[in-house]
């Protein structure tokens, strides 16, 4: 795949999102994108994370990122291609129009819905990207995902559990919760956490576990060779796959 052009990168917080049905200025949302990965984590303001409810009503996703312009006429295409995702599967691609308005301000306007959405991008978060894959007892990767842009961090671990019989695309995971309460744990065992990282050491903002918001952990990252990377200490301690690697 071709490489995201350097304008996208960084870590971008949405301000505001427009619909048919409404305006949203309070959900909580970054999207992390290195030269070719992403990680996007969505918290609503009013969501009771203290509810199985509460927390099925969070996203979050991870894949590779396209940059097209099929059209002249039109503005250039990004388009999220989604490898895990905490929410069921979509019947549509996750692709919008983004036009620049400043080299720090972005729209996105929905191809495949109707949507309007500002993204303004984080201060400190340009500079070093880093994207690695964890890796099973044999050394072959995984799903899982640690992705850094400048001074920030997303950490991603997909669910084991398979989607209950019946789960049909455009479900939301509240419904799919709602109909299996019994899958419950199961299904919502999706850890994604966002912060702040400095002088190997994470502290976690956001996360769809909300007991590690706030907590200060250990995370000191180093490359080992071209192929593998290695956390010493820390929740995330452990040998990592390189997929992208640049200061």
């Amino acid at each position: 795949m071709n490489p995201v052009p350097d304008r996208y990168h960084g870590v971008w917080m949405r301000t505001l999102l427009e619909t048919p049905e409404g305006r949203d200025t309070t959900t909580w949302v970054r999207w992390l994108q290195t030269g070719l990965w992403h990680g996007d984590l969505r918290v609503p303001a009013d969501a009771d994370r203290d509810t199985a409810q509460g927390l099925a009503r969070q996203q979050g996703f991870a894949g590779t990122t396209a940059i097209t312009r099929p059209d002249p006429a039109q503005p250039e295409v990004c388009a999220w291609q989604r490898t895990i995702d905490f929410q069921p599967p979509r019947s549509t691609p996750d692709e919008g129009h983004m036009v620049f308005e400043t080299p720090d301000r972005v729209i996105e306007t929905g191809l495949h819905g109707r949507y309007l959405e500002v993204w303004e991008r984080l201060p400190g978060s340009l500079g070093r990207r880093i994207a690695l894959a964890g890796m099973d007892a044999d050394g072959q990767p995984t799903d899982e995902r640690l992705l850094v842009a400048g001074d920030w961090l997303m950490y991603l671990h997909p669910r084991t559990a398979a989607w209950p019989e019946g789960t049909a695309p455009d479900q939301t995971l509240s419904e799919v919760v709602q109909r299996h309460p019994e899958a419950a744990d199961a299904l919502l065992d999706f850890p994604i956490s966002f912060g702040r990282f400095e002088h190997g050491v994470w502290t976690v903002e956001r996360a769809t576990r909300p007991a590690l918001e706030g907590q200060t952990l250990p995370c000191a990252l180093h490359r080992l060779d071209a192929l593998r990377a290695r956390i010493d200490r820390g929740p995330l301690a452990g040998d990592w796959l390189v997929l992208e690697w640049s200061h």
